[in-house]
């Protein structure tokens, strides 16, 4: 599974086709994904292979040396480094944000913004037709005034 995809079940690993298709030009943590997952099937090759959640009771009753506890400790590693990496993205996007907000309101307290007031354009002889803005294929045209 991508890290790109929505799941409602938030565990990604043990779960959906054992064969995974290693996407054109690869993050790092798109790789990290794919071997962890790699990894767990190895360790619990059985289709339909479950295992307690990481910390819970059921996990700490576990044998240490029980593949499940170790592929629970694996889920729950990449679950930290997704949320991490999610983390990270979003507050890059919110620095983003803020960075052209300041810079819209600078230029606004300094009325410096770049736009225009509209104005009205008008036909001429001799000109070839004038594509309207925000209208794909229409024209204005002497012969047809708007």
């Amino acid at each position: 599974m991508s890290t790109h995809a929505i799941r409602e079940d938030p565990r990604p690993l043990g779960r959906g086709p054992r064969l995974r298709i290693v996407p054109n030009d690869p993050t790092a943590g798109e790789i990290t994904h794919l071997r962890a997952c790699a990894q767990a099937t190895d360790l619990l090759p059985g289709e339909d292979a479950t295992w307690p959640a990481y910390g819970s009771p059921a996990w700490l009753q576990l044998d240490p040396q029980d593949p499940r506890a170790l592929v629970a400790t694996l889920e729950a590693a990449e679950l930290h480094r997704m949320a991490e990496e999610r983390r990270y993205a979003d507050s890059y996007q919110q620095a983003i944000e803020v960075r052209h907000t300041a810079a819209a309101d600078r230029a606004v307290r300094r009325k410096t913004m770049r736009t225009r007031q509209s104005h009205k354009i008008t036909p001429t002889p001799g000109w070839p037709p004038i594509q309207i803005p925000g209208r794909p294929g229409e024209y204005l045209t002497l012969e047809n005034r708007a």
